[in-house]
């Protein structure tokens, strides 16, 4: 700690910042904090509609349970399942393009993206609708970038990671439509084969379903919490690196948890990357040429310099999107499957610097989603069980959908897809209505829709109308005075930072 004439100092993460760095840090994080707080509490009804709806389980121990398995699911989730889906999110944006704006832009743009996406959110809980909190986090992080590229001069394109943003965009759009198929072809093959008529019948006043169905939906609703942790959880922690390489590049830009093993791997990764390229971009391969100069040249990321940590980030953001549309489209350049499987694996040891999670954050985010599941459930799950169908709903079309949407989620996160909790299980719902002829309420059916179909460009305009009225000034002003530098050109026969 120090003080004097620059004003409190203070040590975190390994190194000093000033006082006024550390409260901008705090107010950002406990921003995105209260972004999976109201998260938990509006996705909630996913989960436990069905066992509070059919009394499987009193709304107290069902909405603490979830809680509960939420919060696990975000912690194994991200430490052991790995971290794709926040990576995915972080990606959205190119990261480097925050690192150049400097730390008060970069704040405002985080700021702006995520009071968007709580704006959204608690307005659609307020009117009981389930909407997608992955579809108003994205279309906030899209806003944000589209208005600082617009603002910037840079064109519309500078500011967005498309292809990524192509790629979130379909497991968004494909989720729903495979929840409402799939869990409709459920419903039937559970007709055909089990015959216990009980398990087709609604809830029938304050009566619990016999116990084999309350197990049934007990144990639906757990994989639902889970899953729902998993997936949505490495959103919030996304977000949560995304503010600390924004804010805090010198300590988080690159990965500090390479052992020394790990950067001989990747030093040899990126050495058999810069041969594969070379024939067909000098530019990547320089680039390449250029990491593993400073991985060679240092005995580890610890003792890289501030300057060399920003630009290695650069450098292999850069890489590895130029490495992604070489075997896009070159396929015939690689001998054997295996050859391309070393390939992947060789991308995957160049990522491994940038796409890391700090050790805390999973047990932050957690902790968050988990209280807020506890909170505010009750007007989404009224809609989830009484609403979309013109019947209410019955013990079999609640698991089915529930199994659907866990086993949706479930293959999302190993391929490393954000998609919406809210769309899948509210498809999966109507899916079962359709199957069982129960027919579905208009109303409700079009407001959920119009919400669906709104998220989108609404927190986009949200955010970027934020961002520009608060930062707009300041991004103009950069580019003006030619400061803002979208991708810095390196000298990449040497060491970066040099």
């Amino acid at each position: 700690m120090g003080g004097g004439k620059e004003g409190l100092s203070l040590e975190i993460f390994g190194t000093v910042v000033s006082g006024g760095t550390l409260a901008l840090l705090a107010l950002c994080l406990a921003i995105a904090l209260g972004f999976e707080f109201v998260n938990g509490f509006h996705d909630t009804a996913n989960a436990v509609a069905t066992v509070i709806y059919t009394k499987s389980l009193k709304p107290g121990v069902a909405v603490v349970w979830s809680g509960i398995m939420n919060f696990f699911g975000v912690f194994f989730g991200t430490t052991v399942g790995g971290a794709a889906v926040a990576f995915g999110i972080v990606h959205l944006l190119p990261v480097d393009l925050l690192i150049q704006m400097g730390q008060s832009v970069g704040l405002l743009m985080v700021l702006s993206l995520l009071l968007s996406a709580i704006i959204w959110n608690l307005g659609t809980w307020y009117f009981g609708l389930p909407s997608s909190s992955s579809h108003a986090l994205i279309g906030s992080i899209l806003g944000v970038g589209v208005a600082s590229s617009l603002l910037s001069g840079n064109g519309l394109g500078s500011g967005v990671n498309w292809a990524q943003a192509q790629k979130v965009g379909l497991s968004l759009l494909a989720s729903p439509l495979f929840g409402f198929g799939v869990a409709a072809a459920l419903l039937l093959l559970c007709k055909a084969l089990i015959k216990d008529r009980r398990l087709y019948d609604e809830p029938k006043g304050d009566a619990p379903p016999p116990l084999w169905i309350r197990s049934l939906l007990f144990l639906t609703c757990t994989l639902v919490s889970f899953f729902h942790g998993s997936n949505d959880g490495q959103k919030g922690v996304g977000l949560i690196m995304l503010i600390l390489i924004g804010i805090l590049p010198a300590q988080f830009a690159v990965s500090d948890q390479i052992n020394p093993a790990q950067m001989q791997e990747t030093l040899a990764a990126v050495r058999r990357l810069e041969a594969k390229i070379a024939p067909a971009s000098a530019e990547t391969a320089q680039t390449l040429a250029g990491i593993a100069s400073t991985l060679a040249s240092t005995e580890g990321v610890s003792a890289l310099s501030s300057g060399q940590r920003t630009e290695v980030r650069a450098a292999v953001l850069r890489a590895d999107s130029a490495l992604g549309k070489f075997e896009k489209e070159n396929p015939g350049a690689f001998g054997s499957p295996d050859e391309q499987s070393a390939f992947k694996k060789d991308r995957k040891a160049l990522n491994r610097l940038t796409d890391f999670v700090a050790g805390w954050v999973p047990f932050a985010v957690a902790l968050a989603l988990g209280i807020g599941t506890m909170v505010g459930w009750k007007r989404i799950v009224v809609t989830v069980g009484e609403k979309i169908g013109k019947t209410h709903l019955t013990y079999a079309q609640g698991a089915a959908a529930e199994i659907v949407a866990a086993a949706t989620i479930y293959a999302a996160d190993h391929l490393g897809l954000p998609v919406s909790t809210t769309h899948v299980l509210s498809s999966g719902i109507a899916g079962t209505m359709a199957a069982n002829r129960s027919g579905l309420q208009g109303a409700t059916i079009r407001n959920i829709a119009l919400a669906w179909v709104l998220t989108l460009p609404v927190t986009m305009l949200l955010a970027g109308s934020l961002f520009a009225l608060t930062a707009g000034g300041a991004i103009r002003k950069q580019a003006s005075q030619a400061t803002l530098i979208l991708e810095p050109r390196l000298d990449r026969t040497k060491p970066l930072g040099n």
